[in-house]
């Protein structure tokens, strides 16, 4: 039986209070519910404090480039079916220098699950405006505050009808980790965006803040009513709805695939028959052409 205990805890270089704290004890909650094992786990990250998150696991890990994660992290599992790969990185590797990786991401609809620590600000850069910072949010780098409007990525993955969307809160840790649970087990593309307040660089986003925003949906709310979920994506200013936004049912990329492989890639064997076989159909080698004798 798998416990918490088996993801220990490492000292960090995040700063006392991080938001980043509550939600790696959420993650470790959620990998010992699964029954997972470290050796099951990949866990893929781009660049900031937030992706510096899976180096706090022991699991499997690749550290991409700022905003490449979520490439590898679809090759990774096509290659090794078996694995549970999880993206963790922030929104602005993300959502920013990710944005066009996570809009593919969620077209091809490869089965692995995207936790983004989402605290509104760049962090590890010391507090430029980031993709979900708030239009007027003053920052050291926009002292007259960010003059553009603000990227909602629940919203863009209901539009395009990931397989599932949920938002979650690091200060409701236990609904937090369930949510993980939840994301995981669901076939295709899942994303968790998690409000994480960053405590040294954004004044505006705190614990207080989102505590006083955030509520959760209640049971009587249906994740799969596509269009109910549009409502509740959009839903962003004086209330903001946690839990599960939205639950579909795509294929996912693997099954759409026939030639995508059900065991790891490594033990596949050459069929060398078969590639006589394709190559033959290509025609005689070339030849190379004779010199014609002179006059």
């Amino acid at each position: 039986m798998v416990d918490i205990k088996d993801y220990p805890e490492f000292e960090t270089a995040w700063c006392p209070g991080c938001g980043n704290f509550p939600l790696r004890k959420a993650m470790r909650q959620a990998l010992a519910n699964l029954g997972l094992e470290p050796h099951q786990v990949v866990f893929v990250s781009g660049i900031g404090q937030a992706a510096k998150a899976p180096h706090y696991i022991p699991c499997n890990l690749f550290n991409g480039l700022h905003g490449r994660a979520l490439p590898p992290a679809q090759a990774i599992k096509l290659a090794l079916p078996q694995a549970t790969v999880i993206v963790e990185s922030g929104d602005g590797d993300m959502y920013g220098e990710g944005g066009n990786h996570f809009i593919a991401a969620i077209r091809r609809n490869v089965d692995i699950t995207a936790v983004v620590h989402d605290n509104q600000i760049y962090g590890l850069t010391k507090g430029q405006a980031s993709p979900t910072t708030m239009p007027g949010h003053k920052t050291k780098a926009q002292p007259f505050g960010a003059p553009s409007d603000a990227f909602n990525p629940v919203a863009v993955a209901v539009a395009m009808r990931a397989n599932f969307v949920a938002r979650g809160f690091v200060g409701d840790m236990d609904h937090l980790a369930e949510l993980i649970v939840q994301a995981v087990r669901q076939p295709g593309f899942a994303l968790v965006d998690v409000f994480q307040p960053c405590v040294s660089f954004n004044k505006v986003n705190t614990f207080q803040w989102y505590k006083q925003h955030c509520y959760r949906l209640d049971e009587s709310y249906d994740p799969t009513d596509w269009r109910q979920a549009m409502d509740k994506a959009v839903e962003f200013g004086e209330r903001i709805p946690t839990g599960v936004i939205y639950k579909g049912d795509r294929p996912t990329f693997e099954d759409r695939l026939p030639t995508a492989p059900k065991e790891p890639l490594a033990r596949r064997g050459v069929d060398r028959e078969a590639l006589k076989r394709i190559m033959s159909t290509y025609g005689a080698p070339l030849k190379r052409p004779t010199k014609k004798a002179g006059p």
